[in-house]
């Protein structure tokens, strides 16, 4: 009994670790723009009985706890103004369309640049596409325009659209890291409008977070006591039938 008690703890603490990790990475995006949130998903797992009648005592069932999922909030963050003319905020549930060197990847960050050639990127350095491919500005130019349709414009000419794309089902995206995500069947965004000036914030709550943090650090010492207490009675159980044999 007190092993199976401490394999069900066990597998508790565990579960409590791979939480932590995504609660401490949720709080170090706290201001990354565009980041979604991530939680865990449990469940129970019953570990198999045995059923033979034969038993006198019919063993009892095992429940432990499983990570099942990892689900991510696709909420808006805020938008908020900075006034720069490469900041681009989505008002809607669209994504960017970003060229990486594994493909098309879509992010929610808006945060834009020209790098060394003219070309329009992200933070990362993957240019930023165009309804026909990535955008391109040349040295002189200047007086930067996106409309909410996405259109660009400047002092030489009309640029192009940006790509913007939506998804009939977001959770069929897959998180690739540097603030993107793969994966989805993308669909042309017509419900998504963008903002020049505006960035989007990370949707993270900082209050919710350490909440959880908190939550989650009692737990796991709550546990280790737990697991503690139970080696002291196996201790003096072992102790206490060597003194009857002796």
């Amino acid at each position: 009994m007190i092993g199976n008690a401490q394999l069900i703890s066990l597998s508790r603490q565990m579960a409590l670790q791979r939480q932590m990790d995504v609660v401490a990475n949720n709080m170090a995006n706290l201001n990354t723009t565009g980041f979604k949130a991530e939680q865990l998903l449990f469940e129970e797992y019953i570990m198999p009985v045995a059923r033979d009648k034969d038993f006198p005592r019919l063993d009892q069932p095992l429940s432990y706890v499983q990570d099942w999922a990892t689900v991510h909030d696709m909420s808006s963050g805020a938008l908020v103004q900075t006034g720069n003319a490469l900041d681009v905020g989505l008002n809607g549930e669209g994504f960017f369309a970003v060229q990486t060197p594994a493909g098309e990847r879509w992010t929610r960050s808006g945060a834009f640049q020209l790098n060394a050639t003219g070309q329009l990127v992200d933070l990362n350095g993957n240019p930023v596409l165009g309804e026909g491919g990535p955008i391109q500005f040349g040295p002189q130019e200047s007086d930067i325009t996106i409309a909410a349709d996405g259109s660009i414009s400047s002092s030489a000419d009309v640029k192009g659209r940006l790509r913007m794309v939506e998804f009939a089902n977001v959770e069929e995206l897959t998180r690739q890291g540097s603030n993107l995500w793969a994966g989805g069947t993308p669909l042309p965004a017509t419900a998504t409008r963008a903002m020049q000036g505006f960035i989007e914030r990370s949707n993270v709550s900082g209050v919710a977070e350490m909440s959880e943090m908190i939550r989650v650090t009692r737990a796991y010492e709550s546990l280790a006591s737990l697991t503690t207490k139970q080696d002291e009675l196996r201790r003096n159980a072992i102790q206490r039938l060597g003194d009857a044999n002796a």
